[in-house]
């Protein structure tokens, strides 16, 4: 091969590589639009405390870190952070964009991270489920010591009010840690139990078709 055809190959080859980046990129962005769309559609679960509700936009977080990693991951997470800010403003002075943040970082990585190590059905099922425990147990701290306080604090409310509130769609919770282990924890166990499920079901036949756009 001559010096001239090499040339050739590699400008082909970095040209190629550079459409396939150019593409990831615009399906992270992509993704994490399509994520603070499904954030739109939440709603409360019954007997669950009645200022948390269920969405599904973390398959959106979850597909794009399976498919092309972790830093793809945070990059939706925040996009679709950003969107939500737009579309809806802020009710809590970044604080619930913040938890939001924390809350699907503490979701999406841990189950990335796994998977990555060994892409396998069983990898991604356990990553998730790992993930899914953690970010419940991650959520009782948020809730109490950042959201709750701060909307007893804006409001003039007290954290005798919010149980009320959780008293009154569920008996069981009557104090913090009733609350916490009655509301808190199994309300993110159902969120994100149900979005990892959603995910297995979707990602072998969205990665499959997504990459093929990119690698066309």
């Amino acid at each position: 091969m001559s010096q001239t055809d090499e040339t050739m190959r590699q400008n082909v080859v970095t040209g190629k590589k550079a459409g396939i980046r150019v593409k990831t990129i615009a399906f992270v962005g992509l993704m994490g639009g399509v994520s603070a769309v499904l954030m739109l559609f939440r709603f409360p679960i019954p007997f669950m405390p009645p200022f948390m509700s269920f969405d599904l936009s973390g398959v959106m977080e979850m597909l794009g870190g399976f498919m092309f990693g972790p830093m793809a991951a945070f990059c939706i997470i925040v996009v679709k952070i950003l969107l939500q800010l737009v579309i809806q403003g802020s009710f809590s002075l970044g604080t619930g964009e913040l938890q939001g943040i924390i809350l699907s970082s503490c979701y999406v990585l841990p189950a990335i991270f796994i998977y990555h190590r060994n892409k396998t059905k069983k990898t991604a099922a356990a990553g998730m489920a790992v993930s899914t425990v953690l970010v419940a147990i991650v959520a009782v701290f948020t809730n109490l010591y950042m959201i709750i306080p701060f909307y007893v604090n804006l409001f003039g409310m007290t954290m005798e009010d919010i149980i009320a509130m959780c008293t009154a769609v569920n008996p069981a919770m009557k104090d913090a840690m009733t609350m916490a282990l009655f509301g808190i924890v199994p309300f993110n166990l159902i969120k994100f139990g149900a979005t990892s499920i959603v995910t297995f079901i979707l990602y072998k036949k969205l990665s499959k078709f997504i990459k093929g756009v990119i690698e066309r």
